[in-house]
């Protein structure tokens, strides 16, 4: 199936999935009012000032959050445990999400958008 709106792609997946997948999206809205929604590569996205902001994705195991944002020392230790991969964070489905460090991804994330907007190198 090819997916043309987020509601199509999360309500493609069975209801534990939907969940996490609806709480990662009312993060990001939350975090970042101004972004727009759209499905890039095939699964949800948020893009801010002309940019992808942040890609999240449902799979039989896990949630993964796209890119991991560059963070400081700290931060690169707590993600180390959720890292896969180049750039892949991935949530296993059958351990509490981790907030707090979600909501770090996307802070980052808005941080080098911003940065980006302005012009500045990343």
């Amino acid at each position: 199936m090819k997916f043309t709106t987020v509601d199509e792609y999360i309500s493609s997946f069975p209801e534990d999935v939907q969940k996490m997948l609806e709480e990662i999206r009312g993060m990001i809205k939350a975090a970042a009012p101004g972004a727009k929604e759209k499905i890039s590569y095939q699964i949800a996205a948020f893009e801010l000032n002309g940019k992808n902001l942040i890609h999240f994705a449902g799979w039989k195991k896990h949630i993964s959050l796209y890119p991991i944002p560059a963070g400081d020392e700290a931060f690169e230790e707590e993600a180390s445990k959720y890292a896969d991969g180049k750039g892949t964070m991935k949530f296993p489905l059958d351990e509490p999400m981790p907030i707090k460090l979600v909501n770090k991804v996307i802070k980052l994330h808005l941080a080098a958008n911003k940065k980006q907007a302005k012009g500045e190198s990343k």
